[in-house]
């Protein structure tokens, strides 16, 4: 059994680590990445308070959808990061901060 994911599919663009560790993946978010992770995160609580009006549980709401937000956006900017270094998504800044 190959335990290597990325055996499956070529990537399409220049790999920079085949197989990027978390800080090095965490390290790369880029501006979008976080514009992304907030914007789900800040969505996640306006929905959690208003789902939480008509039971009276606004702020457990919130919070509970905040936390689900956040760990989903963070998710979604770990993927696009890994991606763009393993070369599956455009990584043009990444081919030229690594690959001096």
């Amino acid at each position: 059994m190959n335990p290597d994911i990325t055996a499956s599919v070529k990537p399409e663009y220049p790999v920079v680590d085949r197989n990027p560790p978390f800080t090095k993946t965490v390290s790369n978010f880029n501006t979008l990445d976080y514009l992304r992770l907030s914007t789900i995160t800040g969505v996640s609580v306006v929905v959690g308070y208003l789902s939480g009006i008509k039971p009276g549980i606004k702020g457990p709401s919130m919070v509970t959808g905040g936390l689900i937000g956040l760990l989903g956006g963070f998710m979604y900017a770990y993927q696009n990061s890994a991606g763009r270094l393993m070369g599956f998504f455009p990584n043009e800044g990444e081919v030229a901060l690594y690959k001096k």
